[in-house]
C-alpha cells in the first residue's frame, strides 16, 4: 500500500507522465529479480555443452578410423579374401562403416 500511496504521490505532484514512469522501475525490479536465476540457468547450460569430452572417447575415435583403414587396406592386399571370406564386397561396406563411426565421432570432441 506504501508504494501504490508513493507512485500516486509522485504523480500528482509531478503530472501524469511522471507517475505511469514511477510504476516501471517497480517492475523491473521484479524482473531483475528473476533475471540471475534465468543467466545462472544459461550458464550452466552453456558449461555443460561445452564440457570437454573424456580422454576414451580420443582414442576411440581415431581407433575406429584406424581400424576401418586397416579393414579396406587388408581387403585389397588380400584380393577379397580377409577379414571375413564370407562378406565379398561388404567388407568395404564395413571398412567405410568403422571410418565414418569414428568420423562421426569427430563432431562431438571439444
Amino acid at each position: 500500500m506504501s508504494r501504490r500511496k508513493e507512485s500516486d504521490d509522485a504523480g500528482s505532484t509531478t503530472g501524469a507522465a511522471t507517475g505511469a514512469t514511477a510504476a516501471t522501475p517497480a517492475r523491473s525490479r521484479r524482473g531483475r529479480k528473476g533475471q540471475p536465476d534465468a543467466v545462472a540457468e544459461a550458464d550452466r547450460a552453456v558449461k555443460r555443452k561445452n564440457q570437454l569430452t573424456p580422454r576414451w572417447w580420443i582414442f576411440l575415435m581415431v581407433g575406429l578410423m584406424v581400424a576401418g583403414l586397416l579393414w579396406i587396406v587388408v581387403f585389397y592386399l588380400s584380393s577379397a579374401l580377409l577379414p571375413v571370406p564370407g562378406w565379398d564386397n561388404w567388407n568395404l561396406v564395413a571398412g567405410f562403416g568403422l571410418v565414418l563411426v569414428g568420423f562421426a565421432m569427430t563432431t562431438r570432441w571439444r
